[in-house]
């Protein structure tokens, strides 16, 4: 009798440490960004290791994206909790982030200790006009899912001008678009619904370990109880940590108890992605703390878009920053300062994540069609493209000197911007490649200067 092909069959379970070593290689190699991050799950779980199917992968991604923080960490932790319960999602989540916080770090340490250095210096020269055309294709490809009529226009042009003309705080904005999606909603709920930005065609690579009609496990299914005790537990976790930072490093109006309140408050905020909760992080970690100053804060978002992991891990970069910078350990432990900031600004953003997750995700799947929930979220990710603009506007306004005479303008640095997010727009070029071409052309452009 001839057996079944192996594609015709499931392939077989899969054990914890099978599982912890292919989240441990995705932490270092999970380069590009949430898209990329997501094509690499989509292509080693779904086409090659079928661990889980492609409808169920996507369900995973379309409730990720209705949550705030960071999708594809999330749906990592999605899978993992799926597949080997509250443990696996912890490994999942944990070893998608810890390599790029290492890496992060690392890289830190030698802008803060050797930034100064020409040829540091002339790498970064030809970054930072990158980031200013990465950031704007953010928004180009944000605003081309989002503004799907002339009403999420016009919240994305009040957005914009809330924050850069009136000055209002994030999540002020966050909170009116909201407002504006629940009356939009209601009044006309066709205009509010949200797009499927990730709806790939439904493919089959074969039987997968989690299929389409596999039943839902017991753990994934929805328990108050269980939701209960999962939100407690969170919830004294964070408090513990707070107040241990607090006792351990000078109370609660100490550097690392503010970075833990300020770093929580981000997480909550980050509805469209790492980009959408920048301005936030900006105005919190430059104009309110004085963490890090603002070409700084161009100098880390440069440094994690070379990294692996979430982009939303710039807040390591601002922790370590902030750190070494406050001397929080004294002027002879400025790296170890450092560190201990970077760890605390990536613990209290990444914790809600593993909570909504871990506690809430059986209940936010049965809300998935709700009108009621998704209209609010149509709105705020509206608005979310006009601040990204913002953003890219005021990091070209450092980044080209446009504050100063036209003659003093940095006419090189807009060539490599424009070079940039022509190969980003028209050409589709990977965000690593494009990084290391502008580098090199900064080097080459400090050179001749």
């Amino acid at each position: 009798m001839l057996q079944p092909s192996a594609v015709e069959t499931a392939p077989p379970p899969v054990s914890l440490a099978e599982a912890f070593l292919y989240w441990l290689k995705l932490g270092f190699i999970s380069f590009g960004g949430p898209a990329g991050q997501i094509a690499l799950m989509h292509t080693e779980l779904v086409e090659k290791r079928r661990w889980i199917s492609e409808q169920r992968f996507l369900h995973a991604l379309n409730y990720c994206m209705l949550l705030p923080g960071p999708e594809a960490t999330q749906l990592a932790i999605y899978i993992g909790w799926l597949m080997h319960r509250t443990l696996g999602g912890i490994i999942a989540g944990v070893l998608f982030v810890l390599p790029s916080l290492a890496i992060l770090a690392g890289l830190s340490w030698i802008y803060l200790a050797y930034g100064h250095v020409p040829v540091i210096a002339g790498i970064l020269y030809g970054i930072k006009p990158a980031v200013v055309a990465i950031v704007l294709a953010a928004a180009w490809r944000i605003g081309s899912r989002s503004l799907k009529n002339r009403w999420l226009v016009a919240i994305a042009v009040l957005a914009f001008i809330s924050i850069a003309v009136l000055k209002l705080p994030f999540p002020a904005i966050v909170l009116g678009a909201a407002v504006l999606g629940m009356l939009g909603g209601r009044v006309m709920p066709d205009k509010f619904r949200l797009g499927g930005g990730h709806g790939a065609s439904h493919k089959s690579y074969g039987p997968a370990l989690i299929d389409d009609d596999t039943p839902t496990p017991a753990h994934a299914r929805f328990n108050a109880r269980h939701l209960a005790a999962v939100c407690g537990a969170g919830l004294l976790l964070g408090l513990a940590a707070w107040q241990a930072i607090a006792w351990a490093f000078g109370g609660v109006g100490g550097a690392y108890s503010q970075m833990a309140w300020f770093f929580t408050k981000a997480a909550f905020l980050t509805f469209g992605g790492a980009y959408a909760v920048l301005p936030y992080v900006y105005q919190g970690a430059v104009e309110t703390f004085g963490w890090v100053t603002a070409a700084q804060m161009i100098d880390g978002l440069a440094l994690g878009e070379t990294t692996p992991g979430p982009l939303i891990m710039i807040v390591a970069f601002v922790g370590f920053v902030g750190g070494w910078a406050k001397a929080v350990l004294g002027p002879e432990h400025l790296a170890l300062a450092g560190m201990v900031g970077a760890s605390v600004a990536t613990f209290f953003t990444f914790l809600p994540s593993f909570l909504f997750i871990l506690a809430g995700g059986p209940l936010v799947e049965s809300t998935r069609g709700d009108i009621r929930l998704t209209a609010p979220l149509s709105a705020i990710s509206a608005a979310v493209v006009g601040v990204i603009v913002s953003l890219a506007l005021f990091f070209a306004d450092h980044v080209f000197r446009l504050d100063l005479p036209p003659s003093q303008w940095d006419f090189a640095a807009m060539a490599i911007a424009f070079g940039a997010a022509v190969a980003l727009l028209r050409y589709k070029a990977g965000t690593i490649r494009l990084i290391g071409a502008c580098a090199l052309l900064g080097l080459v452009v400090s050179y001749l200067r």
